[in-house]
């Protein structure tokens, strides 16, 4: 769907802004009901020195502040890589309807690639869509990683 590669598209557009900051090139980007982007995030551990600052915790913080609740119900997540535990975590407590990803994470992705923390009864289940320009972001991030070693 054309509109869904939109939103990877301006999610990718953050992870190259992560990656210029010598950040692992992960975005993501937060849409209410009616479709607007009203988050982005981008990884920042190194930056700010703290391992919270994934790009899903700081653009659920930013949708929050947003929208002036912790609820996010109605609301999709469009993220280059497959959410970690943590941001699995935040997802879930955040009741994202939503999460669109697109590079499967073989080490700690919680959406298959290790294990789908959303089948658990956690009483909230988004729905999860993979795969969204599963290439461009799987580029990316190998990229980075190569050329670190």
């Amino acid at each position: 769907m054309l509109e869904h590669e939109e939103y990877m598209l301006e999610a990718l557009r953050l992870a190259k802004r992560a990656e210029e900051s010598g950040e692992v090139p992960v975005g993501c980007v937060i849409t209410n009901s009616q479709g607007d982007i009203i988050a982005k995030g981008y990884n920042r551990r190194e930056t700010e020195l703290n391992a919270l600052a994934h790009a899903e915790i700081i653009a659920i913080d930013e949708a929050c502040r947003s929208l002036g609740s912790w609820r996010l119900s109605g609301c999709n997540m469009y993220v280059t890589l497959e959410p970690c535990p943590m941001c699995a975590g935040a997802v879930i407590n955040s009741r994202i309807s939503r999460v669109y990803y697109g590079a499967r994470d073989e080490a700690v992705g919680e959406c298959g690639g290790v294990i789908n923390l959303f089948m658990e009864r956690f009483g909230h289940s988004p729905k999860l869509i993979g795969g969204i320009l599963e290439q461009e972001c799987s580029e990316i991030l190998s990229g980075f990683f190569r050329r670190l070693r």
